[in-house]
């Protein structure tokens, strides 16, 4: 090895290690203040992006309690020897270029950012004037879309959802189709819709076929669902023809946002034969705006979903890679005072890890760009109230599911905001994702 890439792998170590040795500090150690039960403590640094009223330029922050950090600002400040030579991502619009360096470079920013954070730590803190144009109040933010997405794929790795869904449509006796159990089952999805959190969704209209023996009818949906999911950035690539194999996969997983891929149930179940969703899916796609490094998860890793039977040797991977993160769901109706949770579940349920899911996608050859987003599939558990999806709640429609004031849903109605949220709890800390927030509105009306 090279002396420079000696004194990078030493130096970025160090970093680490020093790193590693403060996250067992609360965030008190930070000179910015946060609040214990903050989605954005010192331990968790999410990257995103935003603009505000007085500049509508795009940029890349990071958010630390109520505050944001433009990156723009202090990039002169990160001085390691990996990210010091690629400054010029932090001035990008878009997280695709920060992405694209790698997890050695990932690692090294992300130290060097707890360093100039902490407490003890004069160098930012001290600097009133570099503090005055680095720090923005999220209150003032406007965030947008944190990359931009070339392609989007959704995967259906949550047993239980498949489950649930398999017996309401085919029975008890064959819920799982049989490549379930063998492979990431997944489809590639609309990137062009994927919008940030807060965008309205409006009522998709298709073909329904609501009487099994008359012909198709086309209208709005009536039955507008959510998918309480979580997704994954690809960080660097691989070549056409080149599969990433699954002891690199977490070199190419950049960070984790929340997501909620909107379903029109009745749209779907007449198109998806025989090649899968379509306009049931497409016509939005939410996520929060804040990307969740995997270096901040890390703490709250959870050993894998034991797997019978034995998956094939490329999917095969004994360290463990699944995560304790709640979630929760939550819908507000137009005129309720306050929002119902109706769902309350875990990315630990997952069954398939998002290391098996990147391999499976690469293993034909399929070339995988930075900015690409892969994701979960609902996430439900083995309990009802973990289910996260509106289908499985009200049991495609035969339960009803009660909100506050009195109010009951089996499916969305026009007004409803969906929230979803989600943490990892630490010892006086959390590592939160934020909120993934939309609204649903009517149709277009001829």
């Amino acid at each position: 090895m090279a002396a420079g890439n000696i004194w990078k792998a030493l130096f970025t170590l160090l970093l680490t290690l020093k790193s590693a040795r403060e996250l067992n500090c609360k965030s008190e150690m930070s000179f910015i203040k946060v609040d214990e039960n903050s989605d954005f403590s010192f331990h968790n640094l999410p990257y995103g992006v935003f603009s505000t009223p007085a500049n509508a330029r795009r940029r890349i922050g990071v958010a630390i309690g109520d505050q944001i950090v433009d990156l723009s600002a202090i990039k002169h400040l990160l001085t390691g020897p990996e990210v010091s030579q690629h400054r010029h991502v932090f001035d990008q619009p878009t997280l695709n270029a920060f992405m694209a360096l790698g997890s050695s470079a990932w690692r090294e920013t992300r130290a060097l950012l707890q360093t100039l954070l902490r407490a003890d730590e004069p160098t930012l803190r001290d600097n009133h004037e570099l503090r005055g144009r680095a720090f923005v109040d999220q209150s003032a933010a406007v965030m947008h879309l944190p990359a931009e997405i070339g392609d989007y794929t959704d995967f259906y790795s949550s047993r239980d959802h498949a489950t649930n869904v398999g017996i309401m449509f085919r029975g008890k006796d064959n819920a799982l189709m049989p490549n379930w159990l063998r492979l990431p089952v997944g489809y590639h999805g609309r990137a062009s819709s994927v919008v940030i959190s807060g965008t309205p969704i409006r009522r998709p209209q298709g073909q329904m076929r609501p009487d099994p023996v008359k012909p198709p009818v086309f209208g709005p949906s009536k039955q507008l669902d959510i998918e309480l999911e979580m997704a994954f950035f690809v960080g660097p690539g691989n070549r056409l023809g080149e599969p990433i194999p699954i002891e690199k996969a977490h070199e190419h997983i950049f960070g984790m946002v929340l997501m909620n891929d909107w379903s029109a149930r009745d749209i779907q179940a007449w198109e998806y034969v025989p090649l899968g969703p379509f306009l049931g899916k497409n016509f939005g796609t939410t996520i929060s705006p804040w990307v969740v490094p995997m270096e901040a998860l890390m703490p709250f890793v959870e050993p894998n979903t034991v797997q019978d039977p034995e998956p094939l040797p490329y999917l095969r991977h004994q360290d463990p890679y699944t995560f304790n993160i709640n979630l929760f769901a939550s819908i507000k109706g137009e005129g309720m005072k306050e929002a119902t949770t109706i769902c309350k579940s875990n990315f630990k349920y997952m069954y398939w890890t998002m290391k098996q899911q990147l391999a499976h996608h690469t293993v034909n050859g399929c070339n995988s760009r930075p900015g690409d987003l892969l994701a979960s599939g609902t996430i439900s558990g083995p309990d009802p109230e973990s289910f996260g999806s509106l289908l499985e709640l009200s049991w495609r429609g035969s339960k009803i599911i009660e909100l506050a004031g009195g109010e009951t849903r089996t499916f969305l109605k026009d007004g409803d905001e969906v929230t979803l949220t989600g943490y990892c709890e630490g010892q006086g800390y959390r590592v939160g994702f934020g909120s993934c927030q939309g609204k649903i509105i009517p149709a277009l009306q001829k």
